[in-house]
């Protein structure tokens, strides 16, 4: 079977930007499952998955507009120090989770913490940046009535 929309695939992958340096990856054992067409992975390597089978292997070249986009410098911002709660602890590098106004949750970079702001970076870490993936098709399948309700594929057990 081919990969198609409306089929649910399983991969293992790796992850670098160019430097041959592995910046994520799959575990052998644990392989990224997902529901192809749905835009649960970058548009650019479910692009390049299109009408691969089990067992094909593939580099593939993402760029920013494909990946995770380009670097927004307007995503930087300083914020009140009074905006976040008293008691968490802001440094540098760190990620911090909020919600926003549609009540979805937003992870950000803290980039600087002064006095009385903090600035804020909510750019993806992956932003601005070309996608380098080694991957492997493990296993292709039809997904089911639910996974297709649910917009995302099921793994055994799995219970909402």
């Amino acid at each position: 079977m081919e990969i198609a929309k409306d089929s649910v695939v399983s991969i293992n992958y790796r992850l670098h930007l160019g430097d041959g340096k592995i910046i994520e990856e799959s575990e052998e054992s644990d392989p990224l499952v997902y529901l192809h067409g749905y835009e649960e992975i970058v548009p650019g390597l479910e692009k390049a998955l299109e009408g691969k089978k089990v067992g094909d292997s593939l580099k593939v070249q993402v760029s920013p507009a494909e990946g995770y986009g380009d670097y927004d410098p307007e995503g930087v911002e300083e914020v009140p120090r009074e905006d976040f709660p008293a008691d968490l602890e802001l440094e540098e590098g760190g990620i911090v989770s909020a919600t926003d106004d549609e009540g979805d949750e937003v992870d950000f970079l803290v980039k600087e913490v002064r006095p009385k702001t903090v600035v804020v970076d909510f750019n993806h870490p992956l932003a601005g940046k070309t996608l380098h993936f080694e991957v492997k098709v493990l296993e292709v399948r039809a997904a089911t009535a639910e996974e297709l309700e649910h917009g995302h594929a099921h793994s055994p057990g799995h219970e909402h």
